[in-house]
């Protein structure tokens, strides 16, 4: 810039025009300045934070009353868990005691009033450890486990849901209980004693042919004027007595009623 140009700029610096000029754009500067600040306040509502109330533990309706009372959105997902009381607020984000602005959504996890349904797993020939493990992973609670004759012990052989078999793949309400039957690792090497009191000695004879038991003494109790009618009133062993090996004699004894 040469020494003319300069001369006529310093002279502009001093004029009306520029003082007019640098005081506006000042102005300006301060409006927008002033703008973003409360702008932004407004905005963010500064210094307008709230404190999140504690809602675990509460029914989702009462958790709901307490949020729209305060102000706060709310958004609400659930799960379910067995034996838990449906609608229950388990969780809560954010925190109980965060402080948080006004209107903040706050999220809320309860307890679902419907169990949700699962496919019932294959649990036939896994052994009782495998199959509780199983039942524990998939939701379910183990009952009744009842034993019957076979060489594999502690094996499932059948599943019981309300007495009726269940097979794999049907679906059953999560938290169900359902029965195993499983073996006892005799197999059919022994059997159950079956009850004779009040049989013939032709109906005994029969039963414990099915039972593949034999018949062992057989005594007459007091006067008996029909053989044929006379009926068992006492037996060794007993049905309540543990099983026993398959051909062992079953004593009776009968008499006329």
């Amino acid at each position: 810039m040469n020494k003319f140009n300069m001369n006529k700029f310093f002279q502009y610096l001093r004029t009306d025009t520029f003082r007019k000029n640098l005081i506006g754009a000042l102005i300006g500067l301060t409006v927008f300045f002033l703008l973003i600040v409360f702008g932004l306040r407004q905005y963010t509502r500064h210094n307008e934070s709230v404190i999140v109330p504690e809602l675990k533990g509460l029914l989702v309706d009462d958790a709901i009353k307490t949020l729209q009372a305060q102000g706060f959105e709310y958004d609400v997902d659930s799960v379910y868990q067995v034996d838990a009381k449906p609608g229950l607020v388990i969780e809560q984000d954010p925190d109980p005691a965060t402080k948080v602005k006004k209107n903040r959504t706050l999220y809320l996890t309860i307890i679902t009033r419907t169990a949700p349904e699962v496919a019932f797993p294959d649990l036939i020939e896994k052994t009782f450890v495998e199959a509780r493990a199983i039942l524990n992973s998939y939701g379910l609670k183990l009952g009744d486990t009842t034993y019957i004759p076979d060489i594999a012990r502690d094996v499932v052989l059948d599943v019981k849901f309300g007495g009726e078999r269940l097979n794999a793949g049907r679906p059953i309400p999560k938290g169900s209980t359902v029965g195993l039957v499983l073996g006892d690792g005799r197999g059919a090497n022994e059997v159950v004693v079956p009850d004779l009191i009040g049989l013939t000695l032709e109906q005994v004879r029969f039963a414990l042919q099915g039972n593949s038991l034999t018949l062992g003494t057989v005594n007459y109790m007091g006067p008996v004027t029909d053989s044929l009618s006379a009926t068992v009133i006492s037996q060794t062993p007993t049905p309540e007595d543990p099983m026993v090996s398959i051909g062992t004699p079953i004593n009776i004894a009968l008499a006329n009623e």
